[in-house]
């Protein structure tokens, strides 16, 4: 596995305007935690932290925490607790950090990928629908996968991929319900047949906007106190008497 190395500074400014002006400066303010001890303010180069996102292993990655101005130096092995970001901006406002031993199991979420490519559903105009992103896992912090992977090559249209049937690694465990759906092959949409009416003829749009006009000038006539124009119905002429 890849090592990690972050390099922090104790962290003395606490409160909202203090921790503003450190983030100011390119540094995010963050906490690591230590269990049954006191948790200890950091701050850490926001640039650093980023290109650490953006490894192979993402939030799940392993950090050795280097921390300068600690009373007892010592590099602490930690994983991410917490991310918190700005609800507008998306940018990194806060970190949580827990320091793990490497030779106790710990719980994460890992992400759930699918591999192959299933070419019958395709074919039959299907579509895989992804029910789980992530699943929860127990093992030692070394035996964290990067994802684990479901084969859907094999798929056929209403086959369904569930938890119990997704291969871990050895030392690994999924702590989901083993009867959770996590894949599932979805026929092609139907298309909806229209529906027509029997005695209902289409109106054209042409139509409908002449019979609009026509309200909104009576409306308008009416406002101005003018009559409402009437329609004169031509009577039959009376036949000539001879």
């Amino acid at each position: 596995m890849e090592k990690i190395i972050l390099d922090a500074q104790k962290r003395e400014e606490l409160g909202k305007s203090k921790v503003n002006k450190v983030r100011k400066k390119g540094l995010i303010p963050a906490v690591c935690y230590r269990a049954g001890k006191e948790s200890i303010s950091i701050k850490i180069k926001m640039k650093d932290f980023a290109d650490i996102l953006h490894t192979k292993a993402g939030e799940n990655v392993l950090i050795t925490l280097k921390i300068s101005e600690d009373k007892s130096p010592k590099d602490r092995v930690v994983i991410i607790k917490e991310i918190q970001r700005d609800p507008v901006k998306e940018d990194i406002i806060h970190v949580d950090f827990n320091e793990i031993s490497l030779t106790e199991k710990i719980k994460v979420k890992v992400p759930v990928a699918m591999r192959g490519e299933a070419k019958e559903v395709v074919s039959e105009g299907g579509v895989i629908e992804h029910a789980i992103w992530e699943v929860d896992v127990e093992c030692l912090p070394t035996q964290i996968p990067e994802k684990i992977e479901a084969d859907v090559s094999g798929m056929k249209i209403n086959d369904t991929v569930f938890i119990k049937d997704l291969k871990v690694p050895e030392g690994v465990k999924i702590l989901n319900d083993p009867e959770l759906v996590i894949l599932t092959a979805k026929p092609p949409a139907k298309e909806e047949a229209k529906v027509e009416v029997p005695g209902e003829e289409m109106i054209e749009p042409e139509v409908i906007e002449k019979v609009k006009k026509e309200e909104e000038e009576e409306a308008a006539e009416e406002e101005k106190g003018q009559p409402k124009k009437e329609v004169k119905e031509e009577k039959p002429e009376k036949p000539e008497k001879k």
